[in-house]
């Protein structure tokens, strides 16, 4: 790792090669945590490169234990985290509301580690089981629509970062890389990410996946469709900068949008969206999302068809039904 350091310190980049070399030792234990730390502390000073963070990609998706979910054309709906907004769990609401509308979920999270409360936060709290085991996962999402893959329980070579980012509670490249390692290689994918340069990354990459792909990024920050300003969005076919207005929707302020300071308090916002109690504003930014998720799995659904099919599956309960029925069958 020294030799490694010292090249990048020099302002030098890592090859594809080379990178997934680097994070394949890194999983395997080879480096020590301060060795770690000062490796992701690069990336904190200057921006990742479309090779490494493509390298870094190979090594996880070559490590991770797969989940084969093909028998459906499945769609993970999950962001980068990292922008530092504190908002409340837009994309797990997103996933439950498109489950409800009827398409499968394949959900890729994980538990907080720069913000107040993640997906998995949520999804535990409620009395979810986290699992590995594809006859479960499987049967989820063939009852209810939806599955929701615990990041940790498929790379668990992870484990050896998890005290490093853990102690930094910053954004490093381990939170560009979350979406992009999805065990089960969904066919869709709706991925928001917290600044303008790494969706210009992902488009890169995602333009050669041979995935459905839609990439988020509020301009004034967010990991997600904030309706808090215009956002620009990617896909496999254009790009454009989208006001909320646009689409049909009044500009939210930030503070309508806040998430919980624990768990609890998120917990139960999630819960009251989802059991029609959510305000004007909550249910905006979950339908927006929801809408491009539904849009990413069928290109030829309009937006304003997209929007109400999310906003059908949001206030008729659907949605709820969908988790209800998955947290029974824990």
């Amino acid at each position: 790792m020294k030799e490694i350091l010292s090249y990048l310190f020099n302002h030098k980049t890592l090859t594809r090669d080379d990178a997934k070399q680097v994070l394949t030792n890194i999983a395997s234990g080879n480096y020590n945590d301060p060795e770690i730390a000062a490796f992701v502390s690069v990336y904190l000073m200057r921006a990742i490169t479309v090779e490494e963070l493509t390298g870094f990609r190979d090594a996880l998706l070559d490590l991770c234990i797969p989940v084969d979910l093909s028998d459906f054309n499945t769609i993970d709906v999950c962001g980068t985290g990292g922008d530092g907004k504190n908002t409340f769990n837009i994309s797990t609401l997103t996933s439950f509301v498109v489950a409800g509308a009827g398409e499968k979920v394949a959900k890729h999270g994980n538990v907080s580690v720069s913000s107040n409360c993640g997906s998995s936060n949520v999804m535990e709290y409620f009395g979810y089981r986290f699992s590995n085991d594809i006859e479960k996962l499987h049967w989820e999402i063939d009852k209810t629509g939806i599955t929701f893959l615990h990041a940790p329980l498929f790379n668990p070579a992870m484990k050896n970062v998890a005290p490093v980012r853990k102690s930094l509670r910053m954004k490093t490249f381990f939170n560009m890389l979350g979406p992009m390692v999805n065990p089960s290689s969904p066919a869709n994918q709706l991925v928001g990410v917290f600044s303008l340069d790494v969706a210009r990354l992902y488009n890169y990459i995602y333009q050669d996946s041979g995935t459905n792909f839609t990439i988020i990024h509020a301009l004034d920050g967010y990991d997600e469709i904030s309706l808090t300003g215009p956002f620009k969005a990617y896909t496999d076919a254009w790009e454009r900068t989208i006001q909320p207005g646009e689409i049909g929707f009044e500009r939210l302020l930030p503070s309508q949008i806040l998430g919980g300071e624990t768990v609890e308090e998120a917990s139960k916002i999630f819960i009251g969206i989802l059991e029609g109690n959510g305000t004007v504003a909550q249910n905006q930014a979950v339908i927006a999302n929801a809408a491009f998720a539904l849009q990413t799995v069928d290109r030829k659904c309009s937006m304003e068809d997209a929007i109400g099919k999310a906003e059908g599956a949001l206030r008729s309960g659907k949605g709820l039904a969908v988790f209800k029925q998955l947290i029974e069958m824990q």
